[in-house]
């Protein structure tokens, strides 16, 4: 089981994440490459939240092939293109990862490959070996 590490010594954090998250010994890490919010079938929906979901469930899908989920990520980078996009990103994130919560780094980023992304989120996961 992942250990979330929260310093007591620094700000508490502002969201549901972790200042840190100890990788059990023997464990096998996935680096997931960024993922926007794109549907298989090319579909961009519209809005920071619904991009959001399908960001996470192509990550899920990766994490699936290599035999492990959602509870298996330690750390999150995600980027969005405005600063009112950092709510909606952060609704969909705090509603799939209950504690121990992953560590976390969002970024407001000045655009991504096409105009209408406005969200991506890379991951690492680490489950047994």
């Amino acid at each position: 089981m992942l250990k979330s590490i929260t310093a007591s010594d620094i700000l508490a954090p502002f969201s549901a994440y972790s200042h840190g998250v100890v990788v059990p010994e023997n464990s096998r890490l996935l680096f997931c490459s960024g993922q926007l919010g794109i549907a298989p079938d090319g579909m961009v929906p519209e809005g920071c939240a619904a991009q959001a979901r399908l960001c996470f469930a192509n990550i899920e899908a990766v994490l699936r092939e290599a035999g492990m989920s959602l509870s298996n990520i330690v750390r999150i980078n995600a980027f969005v293109t405005a600063r009112e996009h950092l709510a909606p990103y952060m609704d969909v994130r705090n509603a799939l990862f209950p504690a121990p919560y992953p560590a976390s780094t969002l970024m407001i980023v000045s655009g991504f490959s096409r105009p209408e992304f406005v969200v991506e989120v890379e991951a690492v996961a680490a489950g047994p070996a």
